[in-house]
């Protein structure tokens, strides 16, 4: 966790939670200056050039990506990458990329909202790239702001709230999972999976961090998978008590597309 945008460091992939009227511009100069003073290249990205010119202005080697040029989850990894590979070749120690969250009202909205954070998620680690993920809290409904949180390792801003479990990314097609899957975050944790795994016909999850998974969180695990026919999860590193739970409901000798390993 990070108590605040100063203290977010290389490799991080953060959900800022924005105080009401918080600026975007205003509030970020820190994360900018830091930048400058680091050495590393700030891409903004979804953003208007009208919207960042006193960013663009302020810092010679920042870069706006336009919504035109981030149309959906590949255009925006592709160009997040191309800035990424360009930065290195320019001599910056690593991209700082900004991007401000807006809900969708699109049918599958969430799950492109969640795919889109895992693979941020996922750049950010492969590629020691800081990213942070601005949203207004005001803006969301409850549901849809607790599946994309989860799907952040970190978490700032005012009145943060801390979900039961979050996802994210150790390695290609590997995911780690920390805290607690209960009743509560069953939906959440079934909406990341299903959207990891449809990049993926073998995904990993490592447990080392999970606490605990109850009933309602293993029927989510299973049924997610189920929903996924020629794809399979298996789960690495589960304490004691969670391959216990496991094996007393029966799912250890199940014909399941779920295996728990040692």
């Amino acid at each position: 966790m990070r108590a605040t945008l100063d203290e977010v460091e290389l490799g991080d992939h953060v959900c800022w939670r924005m105080g009401h009227g918080s600026s975007l511009l205003t509030d970020v100069r820190a994360v900018v200056a830091d930048g400058a003073l680091y050495g590393d290249k700030v891409v903004v990205v979804g953003g208007s050039r009208d919207a960042f010119g006193v960013l663009r202005d302020a810092v010679s080697s920042s870069v706006v990506l336009e919504r035109s040029e981030t149309a959906d989850t590949d255009a925006i990894l592709a160009a997040v990458r191309r800035e990424a590979r360009t930065a290195e070749r320019e001599g910056f120690r690593s991209v700082r990329v900004l991007t401000e969250r807006r809900p969708t009202t699109a049918h599958d909205g969430v799950e492109e909202l969640l795919d889109q954070e895992l693979r941020l998620d996922q750049f950010a680690s492969e590629s020691g790239a800081i990213v942070i993920c601005a949203l207004r809290p005001s803006q969301w409904d409850r549901t849809t702001l607790e599946h994309v949180t989860c799907v952040h390792p970190h978490e700032v801003g005012t009145r943060a709230e801390h979900p039961d479990f979050r996802m994210f990314s150790t390695g290609a097609d590997r995911w780690s999972v920390a805290g607690v899957i209960d009743s509560e975050g069953a939906r959440a944790f079934s909406a990341a999976l299903h959207a990891a795994m449809l990049r993926t016909p073998a995904v990993k999850l490592r447990f080392d961090a999970l606490e605990m998974i109850d009933a309602a969180g293993m029927h989510a695990l299973i049924d997610t998978a189920r929903r996924l026919p020629q794809r399979s999860v298996v789960v690495e590193g589960a304490n004691e008590t969670v391959r216990l739970c496991w094996e007393l409901a029966g799912y250890e000798a199940a014909d399941l597309p779920v295996v728990m390993s040692a």
